[in-house]
C-alpha cells in the first residue's frame, strides 16, 4: 500500500505540476496529432448508441467535447482527470465552444461515481497510470449499467513505437539520471501486454473482452517538434533541471534523432496501439 500511495502522490504532483501545464500549452498540437484516435472513439460511442459517456483521463477535453457534439442535446459526456490544470482548461473550452460537456477533477480509481450512471466508458491513453488497475476498472464498472460498453485505446510495446521513445533514447547518454521506463510500473506502456489487460478487466467485472492491434498514422508540424519533445515525457521533466550548455547539446542531439520521421514541414509516425473493448458483466463484483 505504501508503494501504491507513493505512486498516487507522484502522479498527482506530476499532472498538477509541470506535466499538466505542458499538456495545456501543447493542447492544440496534441489534439491534432491524436485526431484519428479521437475519431475512432467518437465512432465507437455512436456504434454503441450511447447517451451517457464517461471519458477517463480526459486531459484538456478534446475527445470529451467531440463525443458531446456527436451525442447532441439528448446525451451527455463527462470527462474525469486527476489534473487540475487539464480539467480547468477542458471546462473553459466547453464553455467557450458552447458544448454541453462536464468535467470532474478526480482520480478515477478512487472517485465515488453515482452507480449505474453511464452506458459507455472511453479513454484515449488515459488508463495506464493507475497504481491498482483492477481496483480502478472495478470502480469504473460500478459507475456503469449492466452491459455497458468499454472502449479504450492504449499503447502497444515501446519497441513498436520508436517515435515515442526517440527522445529518451537519444538523450540518455547525455542525461544519465533520466528515469528508465519499466513495463511493470504505471506509465505510458503499462498496458502493452494484452494478456495483462485481459486479466485486469476480467478481475474487475468486465466481460466479452476484445483486444485488437491498430496502427494509426499521426502527424504534427515540424515547427512544433522541438517544443513537443522538450516539454513532454521523461525528457520534458528532466530538461528544466540542467544547465543551458547541456540543454543545447541535448536538444541538438534529440532533434537529429527525429530526422527519420520528418517529411518536409510535417512529422509523421505510426502509433502502434491496442483498441480494447469489453462489456460490464451483469454479475457485479462485491
Amino acid at each position: 500500500m505504501d508503494a501504491e500511495r507513493r505512486n498516487d502522490d507522484e502522479q498527482t504532483a506530476r499532472w498538477n505540476g509541470r506535466a499538466g501545464h505542458a499538456w495545456v500549452d501543447l493542447q492544440h498540437v496534441l489534439d491534432e496529432m491524436f485526431r484519428p484516435i479521437e475519431g475512432m472513439l467518437v465512432d465507437a460511442v455512436s456504434a454503441e448508441g450511447a447517451e451517457h459517456v464517461l471519458d477517463v483521463g480526459c486531459g484538456t477535453g478534446g475527445t470529451t467535447l467531440a463525443v458531446a457534439r456527436r451525442l447532441g442535446p439528448a446525451g451527455h459526456c463527462v470527462g474525469v482527470d486527476i489534473s487540475g490544470p487539464l480539467t480547468d482548461t477542458a471546462r473553459a473550452r466547453a464553455e467557450r465552444e458552447g458544448v454541453p460537456a462536464s468535467f470532474v477533477r478526480a482520480d478515477a480509481q478512487e472517485h465515488t461515481f453515482e452507480p449505474g450512471t453511464f452506458d459507455t466508458v472511453i479513454s484515449r491513453f488515459g488508463v495506464m497510470f493507475f497504481d491498482d488497475p483492477v481496483r480502478a476498472f472495478g470502480n469504473l464498472r460500478s459507475a456503469v449499467r449492466d452491459g455497458a460498453g468499454l472502449r479504450v485505446i492504449v499503447w502497444r510495446d515501446p519497441a513498436e513505437n520508436p517515435f515515442m521513445t526517440t527522445a529518451q533514447r537519444a538523450a540518455a547518454p547525455l542525461l544519465p539520471s533520466l528515469p528508465v521506463r519499466r513495463p511493470d510500473e504505471p506509465g505510458q506502456f503499462a498496458f502493452a501486454d494484452p494478456d495483462k489487460v485481459r486479466r485486469i478487466l476480467a478481475e474487475s467485472g468486465w466481460a466479452d473482452i476484445d483486444i485488437q492491434p491498430i496502427d494509426i498514422v499521426c502527424t504534427l508540424p515540424e515547427k512544433e517538434l522541438v517544443r513537443y519533445f522538450t516539454r513532454l515525457g521523461p525528457l520534458g521533466m528532466a530538461l528544466p533541471e540542467v544547465d543551458e550548455e547541456t540543454r543545447e547539446r541535448v536538444v541538438e542531439t534529440v532533434r537529429a534523432a527525429f530526422d527519420p520521421f520528418v517529411q518536409g514541414s510535417e512529422v509523421r509516425f505510426t502509433a502502434a496501439c491496442w483498441t480494447v473493448g469489453a462489456r460490464a458483466s451483469a454479475a457485479k463484483l462485491s
